[in-house]
């Protein structure tokens, strides 16, 4: 396949879709390139029992409210797919699957975008790949030497599959939290929970609604020169959503400190104590997912692509969208990248004009 388009969107997950619906309102000709089979995103890749941090109208893109689910407040995964599923077939976005894209580069007048399906020929281009590709794994002694089971929160999907196991979950954040509620309150597996600092848990009736207003009053403290209110991180790293709550409130999420190094059958401290373990799960975040952009060379000294606003400084053709707070406040949640988006196809259509 070999295509041309005013603008192509790399990505069909949330924020690629979202900015396709604002290409779609502004009558632009554009097309999404998506690696998946189907619709959905990194959503259909989470464990079983994930739910949102926000009820369902305070969950949704731009365009369309996500319907409530009977009878659950905090919608799950599976709800989420099938909104974005309709959503993407509401408005006839252009999505083409499966296409992986492969690189970037610069033309003279336009951006090609080489795919494993051919290359599109591009004015401009978003790219929205998110992060859930590039899972982060620290570097930890003696990692090879661990006999047992290690995967990272991309593989972890239902607590009976770690039946009758010993199973360490590394992390602090609300993924590590989740996943060690689910275990602990599943029988006949023995949880170890370790973080690298106490666990810091927010308010039990803040949801995702006070995060994408923390997370919006930050950037736009930063933006006019004010003080730095912390944002997000300023109210804690782990949202008490109903399961997370209950197993902690039943004592069941008694966290450790971060351990030294790996051993054959488990873990060790610096203190000499251990504790056995059959599976290792690194709830320990993720990073940009943003190989197919190395050939323009928009990376700095740390690895961090500078933009102004969503658009890349070192290639204003090229836009980044729904990586966390420097490509928008809250723009990788459902609720935040409505307007990063929207901003990035007035951009865009301001470029094409």
């Amino acid at each position: 396949m070999t295509g041309m388009a005013d603008v192509v969107v790399i990505g069909g997950g949330q924020a690629g879709i979202a900015a396709g619906y604002h290409l779609w309102r502004n009558k632009l000709d554009f097309v999404i390139l998506d690696a998946q089979s189907t619709p959905g995103g990194a959503w259909q890749q989470t464990w079983d029992s994930l739910h949102l941090f926000s009820p369902a109208a305070f969950s949704s893109l731009p365009g369309r409210l996500m319907p409530t689910q009977t009878g659950v407040e905090y919608p799950d995964a599976g709800h989420v797919v099938e909104y974005l599923t309709d959503y993407e077939q509401r408005y006839g976005l252009p999505v083409h699957r499966p296409v992986r894209v492969q690189a970037v580069r610069r033309g003279a007048d336009r951006l090609r975008v080489e795919t494993d399906t051919g290359a599109w020929s591009a004015r401009a281009a978003v790219s929205a790949t998110g992060t859930w590709w590039r899972p982060f794994l620290p570097a930890v002694p003696d990692q090879e030497v661990f006999t047992g089971r290690q995967l990272h929160t991309t593989g972890y999907h239902s607590p009976s599959d770690f039946a009758g196991q010993r199973v360490v979950v590394v992390g602090g954040g609300n993924s590590g939290a989740q996943i060690a509620a689910d275990l602990a309150t599943h029988d006949g597996i023995d949880l170890t929970w370790v973080t690298q600092r106490p666990p810091r848990f927010l308010a039990d009736d803040i949801d995702g609604r006070a995060l994408f207003d923390a997370a919006t009053a930050r950037r736009r403290a930063l933006d006019e020169g004010r003080t730095d209110t912390g944002g997000v991180a300023s109210l804690g790293d782990i949202v008490a959503v109903p399961p997370v709550r209950e197993a902690r409130d039943a004592g069941l999420l008694k966290a450790q400190p971060m351990f030294e190094r790996l051993v054959a059958d488990g873990i060790r401290w610096s203190d000499g104590t251990s504790a056995p373990a059959d599976t290792v799960i690194w709830c320990t975040g993720f990073r940009p997912a943003l190989s197919h952009l190395a050939p323009l060379g928009l990376r700095g000294t740390r690895g961090h692509i500078a933009t102004d606003g969503t658009r890349a400084v070192g290639e204003p053709r090229q836009h980044l969208l729904g990586y966390g707070d420097w490509t928008g406040p809250a723009s990788a949640t459902l609720i935040g990248v409505g307007r990063p988006a929207r901003d990035t196809v007035r951009q865009v259509t301001e470029l094409l004009a």
